[in-house]
């Protein structure tokens, strides 16, 4: 059955999510306020809708989907609705069924009200301990030791299906580990590169659950929302990863990661006690090889670890004295 309609918006689910709040903001500046519709599964309050509409959603709930998207006149869908690694191993199942079923619904009312395209979020959560450690490739079988590894395994695999399938326009990331000054930390095990900041600043000490020679990809979160609009406006022909592009920026360890803080608060302390997540950690790659990404649509990082601490505290500090 065709469906003629005017797709004109856009709807951001999880968007009050890590990646949500700034790829939200981001889509209205480039589209207008009132072409991106933010939604997640918290009610719609009157400071949740003050910069653009806001719907609560639960994207378990296909028919609720698939009702917004015809009724709303959605053309794209950003699906970021997630559980993260470490929130994951402490609720497995509910993590597979919001990660996974989440995704196949998107994809099947995407495939049914003819999307033109469809961003989701990987993670080289994918990778594990067969995966090279150093410059992990792009096309390498994937080894996930979290329940959130495999679900974006499979994830990547049915992003492939429903585009040779059905010619699904579906654009993925696997993402690193991300920080961020406007969201709070999520659930993830990279989350200490986002918790040490505002540790430092509120008492100058810092308690690391992970080693300190862990050293693990990140990236900090400009250059990963500058990341999914240039991936989602290269021209399809352009592409040719069908799962998720490898993404690169930042290699540091928790030490590196505090020398360079201690730069700017110079008392600051850092203490370690690693816990569950440092298996997690040891089971990704220290980096990550991204020269597709790099080739296909021309993706660059901009910001090292110096300019990213150095930013990070700009920013924080703002906002613990409005």
């Amino acid at each position: 059955m065709m469906y003629m309609r005017n797709k004109s918006k856009i709807l951001v689910t999880g968007a009050l999510g890590q990646i949500g709040i700034e790829l939200t903001e981001a889509l209205r500046q480039r589209h207008g306020w009132q072409n991106v519709l933010a939604a997640d599964i918290y009610p719609a309050t009157a400071e949740l809708q003050q910069n653009g509409p806001y719907f609560k959603l639960d994207v378990l709930n296909k028919t609720m989907l698939g009702r917004m998207v015809c009724n709303l006149n959605i053309g794209q869908i950003y699906h970021l609705a997630a559980i993260l690694s470490a929130n994951g191993e402490a609720d497995r199942f509910r993590a597979w069924e919001i990660n996974m079923q989440g995704l196949l619904n998107v994809l099947d009312v995407s495939r049914k009200y003819q999307m033109d395209k469809v961003f989701w979020p990987s993670s080289v959560a994918i990778f594990g301990p067969a995966s090279m450690r150093a410059a992990c490739p792009q096309h390498v079988g994937g080894d996930p030791m979290t329940v959130y590894g495999i679900s974006k395994q499979a994830g990547e695999y049915w992003c492939r299906y429903y585009h040779e399938q059905y010619g699904l326009d579906v654009r993925s990331l696997r993402f690193p580990g991300l920080i961020s000054h406007s969201a709070k930390p999520g659930g993830g095990t990279t989350d200490y590169a986002v918790e040490i900041f505002h540790a430092a600043i509120d008492n100058g000490r810092y308690e690391c659950y992970l080693k300190e020679n862990t050293g693990l990809p990140m990236m900090y979160m400009p250059d990963a929302i500058r990341a999914t609009l240039e991936l989602m406006e290269t021209p399809k022909d352009n592409l040719t990863v069908r799962t998720s592009y490898n993404l690169a920026a930042i290699n540091f360890t928790p030490r590196e990661l505090a020398a360079e803080i201690t730069k700017h608060i110079p008392e600051f302390k850092m203490l370690y006690n690693p816990d569950h997540r440092q298996r997690i950690a040891d089971s990704w790659p220290s980096s990550i090889d991204d020269r597709f990404a790099r080739h296909e649509w021309g993706w660059r990082p901009k910001y090292k670890l110096a300019d990213m601490v150095s930013d990070m505290l700009c920013h924080l500090r703002k906002e613990a004295y409005a």
